[in-house]
């Protein structure tokens, strides 16, 4: 027996990914449905080696179904999440809508598979934030040998972090530069994006962060340890697809960077590629289509006592997002449904 299995937003770039991974990882699947919003009624969309149509999601009856991975904004999946929960079907939220909820399941498989039990007080699993996501996998695992108790993290987040949108705005802004006639203003972005980069995600707070900086606090708080003291400085930059993350991280006790570099090899999720020579290192370009969260340029940090640097790179369409969260059901089935 397999799972039924509605992908909601099956026409984002996020909701496309999540139908390639559960195919490509051979999810238990008996049934498996498109959803988006009326708009997108009937677009084809690929699943493996066959193509769906999408449903529409006002309409769709979630009762029968197991699984929904829902990759539609907070203000959509404040509707209609609750409407599949309650119909018996299981929510895994791509959304920041129910991160912060203490009632709601905060998941990286890798990192805190255990507290998936806790699925079944609304029936809703949420997604950590792409940026979030990467740098648990290659924490936790150090955190575990020597407790971290700081983080400084400085993202480099590629433009499909902000949707198709800013993903044609780099496009266009690009050509622009080239091609008379053809200028593009941001819309998407609040600063030219093409050439540049621009150290402003989501809103802005009252204590000067913005938003993507306070949701990497929160969520690793949430997934790791409450007492992991963490600053982040979010910026966009002109690359289509991976964010790539310089974290400086200091231990309570003494973690050499060679032991440092072992763990990390063995740690799930986490490929290290670190020479100390031309090219010995990733960059977003080689992550994209990969599982992995790479490590690179790992190295002591001799300002401080307990001291380490790594950059750390992944296809934020993938582990960021779709993948993080059909691995998420793959622990849910495992663990709790037992089903396929």
């Amino acid at each position: 027996m397999g799972y039924r299995v509605a992908v909601v937003g099956a026409t984002g770039n996020v909701g496309r990914e999540m139908l390639n991974i559960l195919a490509e990882r051979q999810f238990p699947t008996d049934e498996i449905v498109a959803l988006a919003s009326r708009k997108s009624l009937g677009t084809e969309v690929s699943f493996g080696d066959t193509t769906l149509k999408t449903k529409d999601l006002d309409t769709f009856d979630f009762s029968g179904w197991d699984i929904a991975l829902f990759a539609i904004g907070s203000d959509a999946t404040k509707i209609y999440a609750p409407r599949a929960a309650k119909a018996g079907c299981v929510v895994i939220d791509n959304s920041s809508l129910y991160r912060y909820d203490p009632a709601v399941p905060l998941i990286v498989p890798e990192v805190n598979a255990d507290a998936i039990e806790g699925y079944s007080r609304k029936n809703i699993i949420a997604n950590p934030n792409c940026s979030t996501a990467q740098m648990v996998v290659a924490l936790k695992p150090l955190h575990d040998r020597a407790r971290i108790k700081r983080v400084v993290v400085s993202t480099y987040q590629s433009v499909s972090g902000a949707g198709k949108e800013g993903m044609d705005e780099l496009w266009d802004q690009t050509k622009g530069m080239y091609v008379p006639g053809q200028e593009k203003e941001p819309s998407k972005f609040t600063k030219q994006i093409a050439f540049n980069v621009i150290p402003h995600i989501d809103t802005f707070l009252e204590d000067g962060s913005t938003k993507e900086e306070w949701k990497m606090v929160a969520e690793t708080k949430k997934i790791i340890d409450t007492s992991i003291l963490v600053t982040a400085t979010c910026v966009r930059v002109p690359v289509f697809v991976g964010h790539s993350e310089a974290i400086n991280i200091e231990f309570e006790d003494f973690l050499d960077e060679d032991e440092a570099r072992d763990i990390l090899r063995e740690a799930p999720g986490v490929m290290v590629v670190d020479k100390r020579e031309d090219g010995g290192y990733i960059t977003p370009v080689e992550c994209v289509g990969d599982f992995a969260t790479f490590i690179s340029r790992i190295r002591q940090d001799s300002t401080i006592d307990n001291g380490l640097n790594l950059w750390c790179v992944s296809d934020n369409l993938r582990k960021g997002a779709a993948l993080n969260a059909v691995q998420i059901a793959e622990v849910l089935g495992q663990r709790c449904l037992k089903k396929g």
